[in-house]
This record gives structure tokens, sequence and C-alpha cells, in this order.
């Protein structure tokens, strides 16, 4: 329904589209400035800064494409709302991710993959299989890691209410983060996003093993491998949180 919409006017959703996709391209611009007065950042060059830039930006646009809207629950939880869902024959998990839609951040999609696709060009790499066969897997399992954090993110709001920018801090913030080497953060920040929030799993810690970079926090080769169990274990983690919050949910006024 809300793509018939969106395509009905066309003109607008070029427009919308192309503006999505301006304003993400800034982040780059701003690494592209960084590089204009320095060779490398942390130890990494513009190419391999691009390579972690695409994999975050393209996997966070997936997911933000995907189930992005999630961040509108705490305004239905607050005006009562959700109680429309709750009362439709389908789940509400997959009806609160489709309201409102935005075709549109498929700018942000592009935008992420343009930039993948020109450091995988200027990479000097030994590609084998297992590093092709790892790309996609990349962006999959990083599209689920984020899935995972945006429901947890709506789920918590079943109890604050209003806590979209507590969200947002590690939906849009965890994307910005990991556009960025890890040795450019301190080892507490690294530890947290690795073993707490475990979005270094999105591209820090496979992305190792196709540059031929040490791994962050000096973890064994295999984890380049392990985001596939990562995202899995997060989406299990963020399906119990959102049952749980959506029992919790007393409707306004109770």
């Amino acid at each position: 329904m809300w793509i018939r919409s969106t395509m009905a006017y066309r003109a607008s959703f070029v427009m919308t589209t192309v503006g999505n996709f301006a304003a993400t391209a800034l982040d780059f611009v701003a690494i592209l400035l960084m590089f204009s007065r320095v060779d490398a950042l942390g130890g990494y060059t513009l190419a391999e800064v691009a390579f972690l830039y695409g994999l975050s930006s393209a996997s966070f646009g997936l997911a933000d494409l995907a189930i992005g809207s999630m961040e509108r629950l705490g305004r239905r939880v607050r005006d009562g709302t959700l109680d429309t869902l709750l009362v439709r024959p389908a789940p509400v998990l997959a009806q609160a991710a489709a309201d409102r839609f935005a075709l549109r951040r498929l700018g942000r999609v592009t935008q992420g993959l343009l930039v993948l696709g020109y450091a995988v060009s200027v990479l000097d790499l030994h590609w084998t299989p297992v590093k092709v066969l790892l790309m996609p897997v990349m962006l999959l399992c990083g599209c689920g890691i984020f899935c995972a954090v945006f429901v947890a993110g709506a789920a918590f709001q079943f109890v604050a209410q209003d806590a979209s920018e507590v969200q947002n801090a590690f939906t849009y913030g965890g994307t910005t983060l990991l556009q960025y080497p890890p040795t450019v953060f301190g080892k507490e920040m690294v530890r947290g996003v690795t073993f707490v929030l475990p979005l270094a799993f999105v591209n820090w810690v496979p992305a190792a093993y196709v540059l031929g970079r040490p791994y962050p926090l000096g973890l064994p080769e295999w984890a380049a491998f392990a985001p596939p169990l990562v995202a899995v274990g997060c989406c299990a983690l963020a399906g119990l949180a959102w049952r749980a919050g959506l029992r919790s949910y007393r409707s306004t006024g109770s």
C-alpha cells in the first residue's frame, strides 16, 4: 500500500530518493576531507576506510529500508493507536515494520553499494573464493544485526514510550561508528561493540580477514566467519525482547 502511494507521485519519489542519497553521501564527503589532509586514518588507507564505510552503510540501509519504521512504535504506544495493529489478523511486528514504508531509503543503500564498489575496485587484494563469498554474507548478516537492534529498541519503547532517540543512538550512531576503523577508538569502546552490542561483526571483524588486517582485540581468525551465528543470536534475543514488550502493553491510560 505504501509503495503504491509513493509511486503515485513518481517525481516526488525520485527527488526524495536523490535527497536521501545526497544526505548520506555527506558522511563519505567528510571522510574524503579528512584524507585530503592525511594519508591514513588509524593506519587504514582511504580505500580500506571506504570498504568499511560501504559495508556499514549498505547493511544499515537494507535494515532501515526493511524495518526502520519501528522507531515510530513509541508514538503508537503513547497515543494508543497500537491497539489498531493488535486487532488485525497479521503479526504486529510485520505491521509496525511496514508502517509508512519509505522506498526513498533505497538512496542510502545505493550510495553505500557505490562506495563499496569503489573500494573493491581500487583495493589491491588477493581475492579467493572464500573472500568473494564472504562479501554478500557480510551484507546480509550486517542487515540482520541492525534489524535486531531496531526490534530491541522498539521493544524498549514499550517501557520508555518516548525513547526513539535512544534507539537512534544505537542504530544511526552504530552505523556511523562502524564507518571508521576500530583503531581510532578506545579499547573499551571496541569491547562494547564486540561483546555487548556485537556491531563489530557487521564489518570490523569479517573485513579484517578480507583486508588482511589485525583483528580487533586480537580475536581469533575464525571470528571472521561468525557473523551468521551472531546475526541469528541477535535476532533471537531481539525476538524475545519484542514478545516480552508486547505482553507488557496495556494500552493508554492503564
